[in-house]
């Protein structure tokens, strides 16, 4: 797993949302992007988590946030868990884990005893110039706006 830190340039990252519609990190320039990635669709943790950003949508968007999450499901399962929560943004299917593995959120986890490999849960905000301002890796999930938004 790299370590991305504060201060670092954000990943050139590029990728698919649940749409088809190409995602690229210069697309978001001149605004402060919050990457989050998450597990698995429509797990309990990540519901939780993209619900609490989806209530507090129209605060980052008064502040000059983009909002992008990103995890390893396929399209049509982010299309099913977009359109389940009606979330406001964008979630990035990123099947051949480039987009995990440019932000190295992915590695060795335990659950249950088992260690195996997944997706770290973190988010990154990157301010307007792509560069890393912070990086969450104990994300609150029910509560995870302010711990963005501080």
């Amino acid at each position: 797993m790299t370590h991305i830190k504060k201060g670092d340039m954000a990943p050139d990252f590029s990728g698919f949302d649940q749409d088809n519609v190409f995602h690229q990190l210069s697309d978001y320039k001149g605004k402060k992007l919050v990457v989050f990635f998450y597990p698995k669709a429509n797990t309990p943790g990540c519901t939780a988590e993209a619900c609490n950003l989806r209530d507090n949508y129209e605060i980052f968007k008064q502040k000059n946030y983009a909002l992008l999450g990103v995890s390893a499901d396929a399209q049509k399962a982010q299309a099913k868990f977009k359109d389940k929560f009606s979330f406001p943004f964008p979630l990035l299917a990123d099947e051949d884990k480039s987009v995990i593995e440019a932000f190295g959120v992915w590695g060795p986890k335990k659950f249950m005893g088992k260690t195996y490999d997944g997706i770290h849960r973190t988010t990154f905000v990157i301010d307007e110039n792509g560069i890393i301002e912070d990086v969450i890796t104990d994300v609150k999930t029910k509560t995870h706006a302010s711990q963005i938004l501080k």
